[in-house]
């Protein structure tokens, strides 16, 4: 016999053997059991979710007539009446499948148009299935409008699409719409599991969950991986097997990276992308993966209790724990931002095996640098501290020695502390009073002290203010409710109706525009 691939075995038959759309399946079921019947459904989602097998599904749905004939719209088709064979075969005459992909004009869509005048030859409804229908041209969606908002009751449109955004409104405000989701890596993981079983093919988990993870949810893409590591195997397909297959970089040699950077074991990070280098990994997908680890940590940093066993592995997920323990939120972000940037950097790089050791490198010096919140408190007592005599500092006009940096362990709260439980003790003057409302993250707050707040009086524990009609009322309360949170202090924030002084994004704009004329009087 030929063999048939596991995409096309394993293909649903009904919404019983649909993953992971349960929210469709409901939908249609309700619809079904009150007769409430679409004129149009539309199907979205990414390549591989089901679209066109639940189009097809819908059709035995609304045609099974039973094994005795007399059936109405049954949520579960027999399988064996005429109708159910027919449409599964793909050979129902009433129902008729279009590529829109290949027939994109007017003059396709009118033959259909010219044909749903007709009864169906045997079935309950005549259903057309309309495949990538987002590939129609202008003229072909305007020819149909007519016909899909007033079809005849014994006609049924199902559309099918991977770019909702290119469909028209007047198309979308016709159908009911569903989105088909992502199957989750869990759900996918149990399914490649049971047909792995019924092909007598032993998998490690590990393995499944690398294919699963390798899908980005597509069912069709995990069944097509799912053949090809069983075909690449003669006996038991390995997790090391399966990440060979798809190129992917050894998770562990991953974590062990990151916990490098982190301890500050700068060469000792090298070594281990170098391992993975010379096992055939792209530093693309290794920056890819140490930026999926750091989200990781991260989601545990702010959410402690949250339990991912099952949904990565075991392993995995203990480590992820620790460290979120260990290290500061301030070393998270940073890292976060780091390694997003280097990604773009490698994929562009001539040399991106180099190109990501530079980004380790500058990732592991980055562990030890202060918060800025850390630093305008040394600022601050730099400035209200005595100045050293000039003996041991550079001379007038010269340079000072250069520094010298190691990378250290993000550990070390001293060297990474968390903004969140810094203190600054003095605030020297309004412009120094917004900027803290920036580095502690109160973007909209910020934002008001910057272009919607004109200041009349500053001095220690108490602002006057003017502020201007954008700014709500309880704006005063919050301010000083910050500042004493932040600075330990009783802070007083009046609002009055002086005039008051520029707003601080004015005084930035006029210094801007002072600036740019001495430059240009300086480069004529």
């Amino acid at each position: 016999m030929q063999y048939k691939v596991l995409a096309l075995k394993y293909r649903p038959d009904s919404f019983a053997d649909l993953i992971g759309q349960d929210v469709l399946v409901q939908t249609l079921t309700n619809a079904i059991n009150t007769n409430r019947i679409a004129n149009a459904f539309l199907l979205t989602g990414i390549r591989g979710v089901g679209k066109t097998t639940t189009a097809r599904i819908i059709a035995r749905v609304l045609n099974c007539t039973g094994e005795d004939g007399k059936g109405a719209p049954t949520i579960t088709p027999c399988g064996v009446c005429n109708n159910c064979v027919s449409i599964k075969e793909s050979r129902h005459p009433d129902v008729l499948e279009m590529d829109a992909a290949s027939r994109t004009g007017v003059d396709d869509i009118r033959e259909i148009i010219e044909s749903v005048r007709y009864l169906p030859t045997s079935a309950r409804y005549k259903i057309y299935i309309i495949d990538e229908v987002h590939m129609l041209s202008k003229n072909a969606f305007n020819a149909l409008l007519k016909t899909l908002e007033e079809p005849p009751a014994h006609v049924k449109f199902i559309f099918a699409t991977t770019e909702i955004r290119k469909i028209p409104i007047t198309i979308l405000s016709r159908c009911q719409r569903f989105d088909l989701r992502r199957v989750e890596n869990e759900t996918l993981v149990n399914h490649l599991s049971n047909i792995a079983q019924k092909e007598s093919s032993e998998i490690e988990r590990e393995a499944l969950e690398m294919i699963a993870n390798a899908s980005e949810g597509s069912v069709r893409d995990s069944l097509s991986l799912l053949d090809q590591a069983i075909s690449h195997s003669d006996s038991k397909v390995t997790a090391k097997m399966a990440r060979d297959m798809l190129g992917l970089a050894d998770k562990a040699k991953v974590i062990d990276i990151f916990s490098s950077i982190a301890e500050g074991k700068t060469a000792e990070a090298l070594d281990f992308l170098k391992e993975l280098y010379n096992a055939s990994a792209d530093p693309v997908l290794v920056l890819n993966d140490l930026l999926e680890f750091s989200y990781l940590v991260t989601k545990l940093k702010v959410m402690p209790n949250l339990n991912l066993i099952g949904k990565v592995p075991e392993s995995e997920f203990k480590k992820a724990k620790l460290l979120a323990e260990k290290l500061p939120m301030s070393y998270l972000t940073r890292s976060w931002q780091m390694l997003l940037k280097g990604l773009g950097e490698v994929k562009v790089a001539p040399d991106s095996f180099a190109a990501c050791e530079m980004i380790l490198i500058r990732l592991a010096y980055a562990s030890d640098l202060p918060s800025p919140a850390a630093l305008i408190s040394k600022l601050q007592n730099t400035s209200n501290a005595p100045t050293p005599p000039s003996a041991g500092g550079a001379p007038r006009g010269g340079h000072a020695s250069p520094s010298s940096y190691s990378s250290a362990p993000a550990y070390q709260t001293e060297s990474a502390p968390n903004t969140e439980n810094e203190t600054v003790s003095y605030v020297n003057n309004f412009n120094e009073l917004a900027e803290l409302f920036k580095i502690k993250g109160e973007s909209l707050l910020y934002n008001w002290l910057l272009a919607d707040a004109r200041l009349i009086k500053f001095e220690q524990g108490r602002i006057e203010l003017s502020l201007s009609s954008h700014i709500a009322p309880d704006f005063p309360q919050r301010v000083s409710r910050h500042l004493k949170e932040w600075t330990g202090k009783n802070w007083v924030v009046v609002a009055s109706h002086q005039e008051g002084q520029a707003t601080l994004e004015e005084q930035r704009n006029k210094k801007t525009q002072i600036w740019s004329i001495k430059f240009l009087k300086q480069s004529l």
